[in-house]
């Protein structure tokens, strides 16, 4: 689980749009960039090379 103060704050680093928060894949998911981020040991990884395509 995310901090939800920590999820209000954080963007997608490619739009700079708000992140949605996919709980069964622990990802953080930009719908307009298409890419899902992952979560590792309760970390947000905002890194678009270590993105998944959506």
């Amino acid at each position: 689980m995310i901090d939800p103060k920590l999820l209000e704050t954080l963007v997608c680093p490619v739009t700079k749009v708000p992140l949605r928060y996919d709980s069964t894949k622990q990802e953080l998911i930009s719908e307009q960039a298409s890419l899902a981020f992952p979560i590792r040991d309760g970390i947000p990884i905002l890194l678009a090379e270590q993105a998944r395509k959506i």
